[in-house]
């Protein structure tokens, strides 16, 4: 099965970390750019409204990952790989802000199998995502 979202090794132990700081009920979202920097943003359940206008990609360590419809429509054909970046820990959004580490998005295209496979199945929209597991 292809996965539309990964996570690197780095990005998995962050998650774990941040996990046991807040709790397991985290999820991430996409951010478009501007104040939050076009990164992978983790967020508690609350602190952003996932709705029918998201995308669910996936779920990287135990953590729902959405993207908004107008972001998808350029990102579809790549898959999103979450990293982690050493950084100063200003001028972020995300539970990871002041940690001295970053959530940082990078992608790469899928194969024409990939995509032929994905195409077979769309994405859930968040808010259908959300109902069907719980969250």
């Amino acid at each position: 099965m292809v996965e539309r979202v990964i996570a690197t090794p780095a990005a998995l132990e962050l998650i774990e970390t941040l996990k046991s700081k807040f709790g397991p009920k985290l999820f991430f979202f996409q951010s478009g750019g501007c104040c939050d920097n076009s990164a992978a943003n983790c967020y508690l359940p609350g602190d952003l409204t996932v709705g029918s206008q998201d995308i669910y990609l996936g779920t990287i360590g135990g953590a729902p990952f959405y993207i908004s419809k107008s972001q998808f429509e350029f990102w579809q054909h790549t898959q999103v790989i979450v990293d982690v970046v050493d950084c100063d820990g200003g001028g972020t959004f995300s539970l990871e802000g002041g940690s001295g580490k970053a959530f940082l998005s990078r992608s790469r295209l899928f194969t024409d199998e990939e995509w032929a496979e994905l195409e077979k199945t769309p994405p859930l929209t968040g808010d259908v995502q959300q109902l069907s597991s719980g969250q």
